[in-house]
């Protein structure tokens, strides 16, 4: 296996730049064994029955995109994870990261402060001067929506953007990109999915950033997966297992919720509730125990996300819808359109 098996071309003109509105009108590729069905999401509950559970991520994006200044200097820091032991300390991106050392002190607006702790490459680990509920209404305050750079927004990202990247199940606040298969539902369709008796779970996994990096090592075994915090309660571990007793199918609302919810299951398939950190790197061969169908965006070339996909659905199936999604014009990535994938039957 070579990270090149997964990789492929995509113009910039393919990238979506803004939403589908309504968030409910973007394409849905369903991808099956047998063919490929050209969809919208609106059709979605044609797909599912009462005996189905959608399980989607419940985590809110935080605006963890700060500028800072030590002394006249400049650098943009982009959050992505929080130390589990500390929660004013947080792990960061940084550009230019050359400019700050242990033991700087940096400024973001107003009168939140933190720490330099750490620099390793372009990666710095910061103590804020506050922690919890006070640093994230600070960072509401002086933070922008971290928006992925394929997203072309030279002035920084908009007002639009701040309800844009958040979905209509965003409840635990800690994400520091969205699950953006949730972007496309609204509560329209979540009512015509009642009405049609399809149940929802929600799990919560916040988000970093590290999950979009590209694979840059040939061997994709070798790349490190950054870990990212989450849980599962009872609630949805017994209605993910009710669900396969009854013959129903467990439909993940994005490879975050599916992420979660494979990390929570036994090797017999059985969910149990879950609390902690999932760095869980699925590739092809992986043997899936929870999770019968996923809802996913169009994810970038040589990417984790891809590759799961390709584990999920198989890589020439995934590698022909993507090659006929670029040739009917579907719009890729964060904001672009999605695919409605059917698990490939594992080998025996």
């Amino acid at each position: 296996m070579q990270t090149s098996d997964f990789d492929f071309e995509l113009p910039e003109a393919y990238i979506a730049q803004r939403p589908a509105r309504p968030r409910d009108s973007a394409r849905l590729l369903e991808v099956r064994a047998d063919g490929l069905n050209d969809r919208t999401v609106r059709a979605l509950p044609e797909l599912l029955g009462p005996e189905d559970l959608l399980v989607f991520n419940d985590t809110r994006v935080i605006p963890a995109q700060l500028t800072v200044r030590r002394g006249e200097a400049r650098v943009g820091l982009t959050l992505h994870k929080p130390d589990p032991e500390d929660d004013a300390v947080w792990h960061a991106f940084a550009r230019p990261a050359k400019r700050l050392r242990p033991g700087d002190t940096v400024h973001a607006g107003g009168a939140l402060s933190a720490e330099v702790l750490a620099r390793d490459g372009g990666e710095v680990t910061l103590r804020f001067d506050r922690g919890g509920a006070a640093l994230r209404d600070a960072l509401e305050q002086v933070g922008q929506t971290p928006l992925p750079p394929y997203i072309d927004r030279p002035e920084g990202p908009d007002a639009a953007d701040r309800d844009d990247y958040q979905t209509v199940f965003a409840r635990e606040p800690g994400a520091v990109a969205a699950p953006t298969a949730g972007l496309h539902f609204t509560d329209r369709l979540l009512a015509e999915l009642d009405a049609r008796g399809v149940r929802r779970a929600g799990v919560t996994l916040h988000v970093g950033a590290g999950t979009f990096l590209p694979v840059k090592s040939d061997d994709p075994r070798e790349h490190p997966m950054h870990a990212e915090h989450g849980h599962l309660d009872a609630g949805t571990a017994e209605a993910v297992n009710a669900t396969h007793a009854a013959g129903g199918r467990v439909v993940a609302v994005g490879t975050t919720a599916l992420r979660l919810l494979e990390t929570a299951a036994a090797s017999d398939g059985t969910v149990h509730p879950f609390a902690g950190e999932s760095d869980l790197f699925i590739l092809p061969g992986y043997r899936f125990k929870a999770v019968d169908c996923l809802m996913t965006n169009f994810h970038l070339p040589r990417s984790t996300l891809f590759m799961l996909v390709c584990a999920f659905a198989g890589t020439a199936r995934m590698q022909a819808a993507y090659a006929h999604a670029k040739a009917a014009g579907y719009r890729f990535y964060s904001y672009g359109d999605a695919c409605f994938l059917h698990r490939q039957e594992a080998a025996a």
